[in-house]
């Protein structure tokens, strides 16, 4: 029996209540907006596979089990393309989508514990844990050289091109500034759909970004000219033929009218691709371009201070989940080794004997 001080909460409304804390500690600043929502769609989501009936406190670690195990069985709803089948032909999710949504969880019983509503936490008799993840999936890597040149040559031609049709559905500027943005500053697909107009001002002749990053913090970064430029155009007429006056601070509107979906930008990416040339083209994420960034960024020998705020980390250290091998990248340094450098003028001199 559950002790007189243990009220009867069921499943969901301790998924409601505790979204309602999530949204206000995000409201204060306390948490990301992004963080926030993924904690409030990952509790609804186990409130779902739980059953909208049964008291919080009833559910044991077999409990918690059966929902992990159900939710790795779950298809990626995100994507449009069926996820890749598991054992047995079932779609599954990711390995870090697992550990996401059981980190989600997790917390969701932590919170509930210090709140009362249970008697004793079931994670700690859960025993379902993600298999290891053997490396990012090749679409969240960074492309190479050639790849990314095809990206960013496509967003090129899309964003000179006026093609036919109805001109309130026109999003060529949209979408290749979507591609060059992503590509040259790296932003998390969150800040990017967050943007708004006035996060773009000009210093010394500069266009910069205020970048509004997690937990409230903020980071400007310089935009290249032709990003810059692509961005003054989609404002002066891409932007203008998409606005309904639904959304009047968003930056990247829907053809409705609306603050574009952070699900809405693969669809963006997958279409700008499809422009590049076939032997230059690789499926690729918003976060992969993420990863594109830093590498070549890091990989050209750039202040790794720099790449860090462009990146908006706080540590260092952080960088290193960014960076992605590229190939020849390590024959390339081997060849201009700084300690073999005076040996390589040496034999390139002429012999003072000869």
């Amino acid at each position: 029996m559950r002790p007189a001080q243990v009220p009867d909460i069921t499943v969901v409304e301790a998924a409601d209540r505790y979204a309602e804390m999530v949204r206000a500690k995000a409201a204060t600043g306390a948490l990301s907006p992004g963080t926030a929502e993924i904690y409030t769609r990952d509790v609804a989501t186990f409130a779902d596979l739980t059953g909208h009936a049964g008291v919080l406190d009833d559910l044991t670690g077999e409990d918690v089990d059966a929902v992990l195990l159900a939710f790795a069985r779950k298809p990626d709803g995100r994507r449009r393309s069926a996820p890749p089948p598991g054992a047995g032909g079932v779609p599954v999710q990711s390995p870090s989508s697992q550990a996401r949504f059981r980190r989600s969880v997790s917390a969701f019983f932590r919170y509930a514990a210090v709140a009362g509503w249970v008697q004793r936490n079931p994670m700690d008799a859960a025993t379902v844990v993600p298999r290891a993840r053997g490396g990012l999936p090749e679409r969240r890597r960074a492309l190479t050289q050639e790849q990314a040149a095809g990206m960013v040559g496509a967003a090129r031609r899309l964003a000179g091109e006026r093609v036919e049709g109805r001109s309130d559905q026109r999003t060529e500027l949209r979408d290749a500034l979507i591609v060059l943005l992503l590509v040259s500053v790296g932003p998390r697909v969150s800040e990017l759909t967050r943007a708004d107009l006035d996060d773009f001002f000009v210093n010394a002749g500069v266009r910069y970004w205020r970048i509004r990053g997690k937990g409230g913090r903020t980071r400007d970064v310089p935009l290249p000219g032709e990003v810059a430029a692509v961005l003054d155009a989609y404002r002066r007429e891409g932007r203008a033929l998409l606005e309904r006056g639904v959304e009047e601070r968003a930056l990247l509107l829907s053809w409705r009218g609306r603050r574009l979906a952070r699900g809405d930008v693969q669809g963006v990416l997958d279409r700008v691709r499809a422009r590049a040339d076939p032997d230059h083209r690789r499926v690729v994420t918003p976060h992969g371009l993420r990863h594109t960034t830093a590498t070549h960024l890091l990989a050209a020998a750039t202040d790794m201070d720099a790449v860090r705020r462009v990146l908006g980390h706080s540590d260092l250290s952080t960088l290193g989940r960014y960076r992605d091998e590229l190939p020849g990248e390590l024959e390339a340094a081997m060849r201009v080794h700084p300690l073999l450098a005076r040996g390589r003028a040496a034999r390139s001199e002429p012999s003072a004997e000869g």
